[in-house]
């Protein structure tokens, strides 16, 4: 499916959905758990069906009602196939491998596109060091066969917090203590705050020595509860930027007290001029002349394709820092948004880990690729705002891993848009 987008601004309020990140967790968490969790406020995308599928393979129940979750938990994994598909969903993968590995049954990891190259290092130096058994060609299909042991658990900082997060869910299920030793420096901060905060409101106690060290008891449980899961600042941000670039939009059901660390888009905005006023439950964005800052990207890796769009139209130069991973996402991001903002009449200048930008007042519009990614095509459609001329992005349907809904809310706050299937 391919979508052709005419330039015009963008008015009205957004009830932005949840907050991917929490359902992951918050679903993986009540599957765990004793007796039965109900979660409300679940946003039924590609990757979160992965995950729900995931728990059911290994022994939860769950019936989904709207957009709630009922979910009566196993305790201990008790693997039911001996196969978890899943899917493009980075965060089902490197959640659950340490999980499977509770149950001494061999088990194998598929997925499809990009997930299959995606990097799981930090994991093999561990079935190796722990004699744990693995059958992997680079990559994808993975198999595996546990039981993990508790002990101590040397990862780096600084390929991707979800290794950290999944040995986080896994190891407090043991029956002795364990530690997790970080070997660089923990970027990405805010995400293994959320799992934090997810074990704690299910009844795992974790202790934090400053980010460098994570002090694990053993014998532990999950316990079932009630929980909504809040909004999601990671797709909040797109609104955020269209409502500054050319518009006037409001986001709804945001907590400002969230550990997301998507939640500095707030503070970057802020920072580019943007006019930012924050409500009670929600934020709202208006049309602003904003200017080029220097913006690193280490806490806060999804939000570098939208910043992109807004340094490609705001004054001077914007330059996006310690970026690196964001070449082993769903796409090479750093050559994805560079390469195509380009097309649209930016100007950036892509470099190993970093995106130097110049600002221009408007682009011109084209054809351009959305490289299956999500966020990609998101950033693309927001770029569109400030365009001469409308903007096709090919094949983006790619929208349903994260945000099945963005472009009916972006014909609602009257974007005007026509879709198609080419060929």
């Amino acid at each position: 499916m391919d979508i052709e987008i005419q330039p015009g601004a963008l008015k009205g309020t957004v009830n932005i959905p949840s907050s991917k990140s929490l359902c992951h967790r918050a679903i993986i968490a009540a599957g765990l758990s004793k007796g039965n969790s109900n979660l409300e406020n679940i946003l039924f995308s590609k990757d979160i069906e992965a995950s729900i599928d995931a728990m059911v393979n290994l022994g939860a129940k769950i019936i989904s009602e709207g957009d709630k979750l009922l979910i009566e938990g196993i305790g201990f994994p008790e693997l039911r196939k001996s196969e978890i598909n899943c899917n493009e969903s980075g965060s089902t993968l490197r959640f659950l491998i340490p999980i499977a590995l509770l149950q001494d049954n061999k088990i194998t990891f598929t997925g499809k596109n990009r997930l299959k190259e995606r990097p799981l290092g930090p994991y093999i130096n561990i079935f190796e060091k722990k004699s744990i058994s693995y059958d992997n060609k680079n990559g994808l299909p993975l198999t595996v066969k546990g039981p993990l042991q508790p002990g101590e658990y040397s990862l780096p900082g600084d390929v991707s917090s979800q290794f950290i997060s999944g040995l986080l869910f896994a190891l407090p299920l043991l029956k002795s203590d364990s530690k997790i030793v970080i070997t660089t420096e923990l970027e990405s901060k805010g995400y293994v705050d959320l799992t934090l905060d997810i074990l704690n409101k299910f009844g795992v106690k974790v202790q934090n020595n400053a980010y460098q060290e994570y002090s694990i008891p053993g014998n532990q449980s999950y316990k079932s509860i009630d929980y909504r899961v809040e909004g999601d600042f990671s797709q909040a941000a797109f609104w955020l930027c269209a409502g500054v670039l050319h518009g006037e939009i409001e986001c709804k059901d945001l907590n400002f007290e969230s550990f997301q660390g998507d939640k500095a888009i707030l503070a970057i905005l802020k920072a580019m001029g943007a006019n930012i006023v924050e409500g009670t439950d929600g934020v709202k964005a208006y049309s602003s002349k904003t200017k080029g800052i220097i913006i690193d990207a280490s806490g806060c890796p999804d939000l570098v394709p939208i910043l992109a769009v807004m340094g490609a139209l705001s004054e001077g130069t914007t330059e996006i820092i310690n970026a690196g991973r964001l070449r082993i996402k769903e796409s090479d991001r750093l050559n994805a948004i560079s390469t195509e903002l380009n097309k649209l009449g930016g100007k950036v200048v892509e470099r190993e880990d970093s995106l130097f930008i110049t600002g221009v007042e408007t682009l011109k519009g084209g054809m351009v690729e959305s490289y299956n990614d999500h966020r990609i095509a998101m950033a693309l459609a927001i770029a569109s705002l400030k365009c001469d001329n409308s903007v096709i992005i090919r094949d983006s349907n790619c929208i349903k891993k994260s945000y099945p809904g963005f472009f009916e809310d972006f014909a609602e706050l009257g974007g005007i848009i026509d879709e198609w299937i080419l060929g």
